[in-house]
């Protein structure tokens, strides 16, 4: 059972490529911390904070957007 786990997870690093963008948010009760990094796991940008609202979210969703913009 082991192994066929280890396989699936080898299959799905081995999809990874340079196109790929990570994002890591710390999520608070009141206001979330984003990060981003490339496929090698290099931060790219500076960290986003933003309000636990739909503003804040579009925000987040706009930073992932123009840090796309900004590594293709």
């Amino acid at each position: 059972m082991n192994f066929k786990a280890q396989t699936k997870q080898n299959q799905l690093l081995e999809r990874i490529s340079t196109q790929h963008l990570f994002v890591g948010i710390d999520i608070a009760q009141q206001s979330h911390v984003a990060r981003a990094v490339n496929f090698r796991g290099i931060t790219i940008g500076t960290p986003l904070h933003f309000s636990n609202n739909d503003a804040g979210f579009w925000q987040l969703l706009q930073w992932m957007k123009d840090i796309q913009k900004n590594i293709n």
